[in-house]
């Protein structure tokens, strides 16, 4: 970490942003502390006495506290982490004991929601990689070792749609049926509505021809949602730099992404187990389990290709693995149209409904995320996660292309900004896209402001439904009020979008430690905005609000440590001019000045941040220089080394 920067701008009118900023720490301190009090019990539970009687379940659980590391990584309170271990642990112990769990991993369910429930985990293991390895490493040989029966080697395949820890739990269902519910039918359809005659519509919670259809055809074989499993074997890899991880990462995704280039390049979503694609379906390359023509199609397809490619790009170095997403956006935007969402097809109504409000009525361009025998269909607006996930690693202009073709193309101004919370904790993306295109300069105090609005929300659902006994059709309760939101901090001060919450791994710009309390995080009273996540010109600004008392912070490139800063510049005060003599009623305004840049050539940089003082920091970044690593600035190299986290 050389050189050592200090801060020499004087702190007068602080920021309104750096103020609403430091008071969302604050408010998130509290509310979680409530939370954790209202719902869950002594050993981290959550307070639930049913039963779970399908095989759906795990995921809402793991999913409420998802991303309480990851606001512990941002700079929250420093028992954060040791609360948000409690959770994964009770609320492990809790699922066993439900018989959801064997050796604490899920006994076999789809990757749609296996990528929602490990989000936890991962964040633990940014957080924590020493407590967290030997877990990881565990539940990632799952599917590396074969001999778990997840894996086939010889055709390059994850043998079944449901899977995990338990080679037992095969197919779709238990039941005779599968266990459809009316809204669920009533929302998607019958995945295989090829094999029914012509206006044929049988009851689709008691025609038994229609699940025995189901798990013949799409309960064996592997599905294109099950990629999201190279998240899994990433977080290993980051934590082990063992290759075989590596070496497995590039053979599975490898082995999809010639699926894509055979079909044309869109990717198909089903391998017969003999590793045809389309062999359990005539030939089709859709049909898979949460695949394109049912559920989500590109809600789930798209984002687990996505977790996929850039697990892959980052476990090789090799950015082609990127190809294996892209072919499918461009043939969805090619099918776009122009509508209200009222005139559209949408399967996703409500969540729609919530985020356009007004403007469900307001022409803007729609693609389809579904595909089936009549072609294309299931109109929605374009979600971004998917296109900024790929520029944000790539910071490549075609990629930032097609986002601006979006834009372009969008009826609706990107800088409206609706105060909503997904599950996914995201979906403000084109406001902040807005915002680093140097179209909206105050976007950082109105997304803190609506994370604000967000947080007193969930406060009031608290109050309303704590102490109500939770029936298993009402377990999505817990993560519709948890308080915790981090989507405005992770933009904002790390310079990256929220996790892809399929089951990818953070990104990121920049991130921080304290130097001081030698834990990852801005330091108390230290707030931080990043401006540009252009490489050549990563703009960040730190801002001490403490009066009297002076912070230290390293600035690190990247989520994992994975690029270098080639050089910075920053700001700084000529002299103490400014405050005038003795006699002086005012002050004058302090003198910046821009230094020559400074050669770094490493991921840290040091900034001593004085009481009441700020700097702007212009960062020359050499993207993917190094293999990503969980090591911080504080473990000595010879520890790291031994971990097999640097070279």
């Amino acid at each position: 970490m050389d050189p050592d920067l200090t801060a020499s701008v004087p702190l007068l009118e602080p920021p309104g942003w750096a103020i609403a900023q430091r008071q969302l720490f604050d408010l998130l301190d509290q509310v979680w502390r409530q939370f954790a009090r209202d719902f869950t019990g002594p050993d981290g539970r959550l307070n639930y006495e049913g039963r779970l009687t399908t095989r759906d379940g795990v995921d809402d659980f793991y999913e409420t506290f998802f991303n309480w590391p990851q606001l512990y990584l941002l700079g929250g309170a420093d028992d954060l982490l040791a609360q948000s271990e409690r959770h994964w642990e009770g609320v492990t112990r809790q699922l066993t004991e439900l018989g959801m769990l064997k050796d604490e991993y899920e006994r076999g369910y789809d990757w749609f929601h296996q990528g929602e429930s490990l989000l936890l985990l991962y964040f633990l293991c940014m957080a924590a990689p020493e407590r967290w390895k030997e877990r990881a490493l565990r539940f990632a040989e799952l599917y590396v070792d074969p001999a778990h029966g997840n894996y086939d080697p010889e055709h390059r395949i994850i043998t079944r749609p449901h899977n995990g820890s338990d080679p037992e739990r095969t197919g779709l269902s238990d039941g005779e049926y599968y266990p459809w519910l009316p809204k669920e039918a009533e929302m998607y359809g019958f995945p295989l509505n090829w094999i029914l005659a012509d206006g044929e519509k049988p009851p689709l919670d008691a025609d038994p021809r229609l699940g025995e259809e189901m798990r013949r055809r799409m309960g064996q074989g592997d599905t294109a949602v099950n990629l999201a499993a190279a998240g899994l074997v990433l977080n290993a890899l980051i934590l082990s730099g063992d290759e075989r991880y590596r070496d497995w990462i590039a053979e599975y995704v490898g082995a999809w992404r010639e699926r894509a280039e055979a079909a044309g390049g869109v990717l198909p979503d089903n391998v017969a187990p003999d590793g045809t694609v389309g062999g359990l379906h005539e030939g089709r390359p859709y049909g898979g389990h949460y695949g394109w023509s049912w559920p989500h199609g590109w809600h789930s397809v798209g984002h687990a290709a996505a977790v996929a490619a850039l697990a892959a790009a980052e476990a090789t170095g090799d950015d082609s693995y990127l190809d294996l997403v892209r072919p499918a956006m461009d043939e969805m935007f090619a099918h776009g149209k122009v509508m209200p969402f009222t005139e559209a097809d949408s399967s996703l109504r409500s969540k729609w409904t919530a985020q356009l409000r007004e403007n469900v009525h307001t022409p803007t361009f729609h693609v389809p995320f579904r595909r089936g025998d009549e072609g294309w269909f299931d109109y929605n607006p374009m979600t971004l996660p998917v296109p900024v996930a790929l520029w944000h690693h790539t910071a490549d202009a075609a990629d930032r292309a097609r986002i601006e073709q979006l834009r372009e193309a969008s009826g609706i101004d990107w800088r409206t900004l609706v105060p909503f919370r997904s599950k996914e904790e995201a979906h403000h993306e084109e406001a902040w896209f807005a915002f680093l295109s140097g179209d909206d300069p105050d976007y950082p105090e109105r997304i803190l402001a609506t994370a604000q609005a967000q947080v007193r929300h969930r406060l009031r659902r608290m109050e309303r439904y704590r102490g109500l006994e939770v029936e298993e059709a009402d377990i999505h309760l817990w993560q519709l009020s948890n308080p915790v939101v981090t989507e405005a901090l992770v933009q904002l001060t790390w310079g990256g979008p929220q996790v892809l919450y399929g089951g990818g791994l953070q990104q990121a710009r920049v991130r921080y430690c304290d130097a001081d309390s030698r834990r990852p995080g801005l330091p108390p009273s230290v707030a931080a905005l990043v401006s540009s996540i252009d490489p050549q010109a990563t703009v960040v600004e730190l801002v001490n609000l403490h009066p009297t008392e002076d912070r230290t912070v390293i600035v690190q490139a990247g989520a994992f440590a994975e690029h270098d800063i080639r050089s910075v510049r920053h700001t700084r005060s000529r002299d103490d001019a400014w405050i005038g003599d003795l006699y002086d009623y005012g002050h004058t305004e302090p003198v910046e000045v821009t230094s020559e840049a400074h050669a770094v050539d490493g991921p840290w940089l040091r900034v001593h941040l004085p009481h009441s003082t700020r700097i702007r920091l212009t960062l020359e970044l050499a993207l993917r220089t190094r293999p990503a690593s969980y090591r911080t600035p504080f473990d000595a190299p010879a520890d790291a080394a031994a971990d097999g986290d640097v070279r």
